[in-house]
């Protein structure tokens, strides 16, 4: 229990710290994007995928991704160690880190209320952690891990073309459907056959393993275009809800996941309290982040 703590808790300061460097290059990409003779967007005023291409070779953005590939490897490992509600919720906690470092990081002011949200972000984590009991076996059946690769595919292939469409009013949409990316990578590693004992063939026959490609690759693009287009604070708080909501559900309904005999309720009030914080973060973050933000972007361009 306390290795797998540590580990989901590594990985959410390297997902909360690559999160804000992947902002900084996704922003200046957007901005130059902007202001260049052949700005690329959609008819509705979002990001092209050329726009996104280049947000992901910007300096700050790669090295956000690295960061971003140790917490995914992190989180995995945290993934087979801890019941998904808490692995997932902890891993969650990179809100946290993200806000902390968007005020160095990005000039940021956070508002009383997103402190407040905050601070229940972190009292939601402690009453899981009390709450946490034995995670289960992750077997299921082989049916199982083709249908987590079918609505992986329909989520972000649906996700892309809806956000597509919504253009500039996309962020948390976006920045959802990227959470429920990364909750389906999280139940697919939780899944996942040939890994212990190791067994290559059976690892590469896994429909599981391609949900977690699949969930993992078009999250972070889904991640960039919401960093691009909206608040990082507002983007980061929708990812942590369909990270987090999805699969805690299926951890706990399927998976064999539970609390400590009694504190059920503990655990119930923890979760309910983490997404809360988190939508209240994204509810108050969206607007007033984005504008400071790009205060700061056209300050620094006319110097």
């Amino acid at each position: 229990m306390i290795i797998g703590l540590v580990t989901a808790a590594a990985a959410s300061t390297c997902y909360g710290l690559g999160s804000v460097l992947q902002a900084v290059g996704s922003r200046r990409s957007a901005r130059e994007e902007r202001e260049s003779e052949r700005a690329q967007v959609t008819e509705h005023g979002g990001p092209s995928l050329s726009s996104t291409a280049k947000a992901a070779v910007t300096w700050e953005f790669i090295l956000g991704t690295v960061l971003d590939f140790v917490g995914f490897l992190l989180g995995a490992l945290s993934a087979r160690l801890l019941p998904l509600f808490l692995s997932q919720t902890v891993i969650s906690a990179n809100l946290v880190v993200t806000a902390l470092c968007s005020i160095k990081l990005l000039g940021i002011r956070l508002k009383r209320p997103e402190w407040a949200s905050i601070g229940v972000v972190c009292g939601a984590l402690v009453l899981l952690a009390l709450a946490a009991g034995h995670e289960g076996t992750g077997t299921t059946p082989i049916a199982t891990h083709w249908w987590l690769l079918v609505i992986s595919v329909v989520v972000i292939a649906g996700g892309a073309l809806l956000v597509r469409r919504m253009g500039t009013n996309g962020a948390i949409v976006a920045g959802l459907l990227s959470g429920l990316g990364f909750g389906a990578l999280g139940i697919g590693v939780r899944v996942l056959n040939g890994v212990d004992p190791f067994d290559l063939a059976q690892l590469v026959g896994d429909p599981a393993l391609y949900a977690v490609l699949v969930g993992g690759l078009g999250g972070m693009y889904l991640h960039t275009v919401a960093l691009q287009i909206g608040s990082v604070n507002g983007a980061t708080a929708a990812l942590v809800v369909g990270e987090t909501v999805v699969p805690g559900l299926v951890g706990v309904l399927w998976l064999g996941d539970a609390t400590r005999q009694g504190l059920a309720w503990l655990g119930v009030l923890g979760f309910v309290l983490a997404v809360a914080g988190a939508m209240a973060v994204a509810h108050f973050g969206e607007g007033e982040g984005a504008i400071q933000l790009e205060a700061k972007e056209h300050a620094a361009a006319h110097h």
